[in-house]
């Protein structure tokens, strides 16, 4: 369930960078940034969640591996990759709209 909570936050993470990036390609940038600002909130979550894994453990407690949580990390950090690289595409596309 868990690994579900990652992966569902993250996946509307990306999803709302996808359509901040389609949005700045069209001049939208005001529309553009509040798709970023509404990614970051789902990412926090689905970050929260990893983090509170992280902390069980370290505490600890054992904590399961399998092939959907190592998905949920995989899905948890390509957002954020994919999501600093947007932040930069936008800034491009506003210095070559001047």
């Amino acid at each position: 369930m868990i690994a579900f909570q990652i992966i569902s936050n993250v996946g509307s993470a990306k999803s709302l960078v996808m359509e901040a990036l389609y949005a700045a390609k069209e001049g939208d940038f005001a529309l553009a940034e509040e798709k970023l600002a509404e990614s970051k909130k789902y990412f926090v979550e689905g970050h929260k969640v990893h983090a509170s894994l992280i902390q069980k453990e370290a505490a600890g407690d054992k904590v399961g591996f399998s092939l959907l949580f190592m998905h949920a990390e995989d899905q948890l950090m390509s957002t954020e990759t994919i999501s600093e690289l947007v932040k930069e595409m936008i800034e491009m596309y506003k210095r070559f709209g001047e």
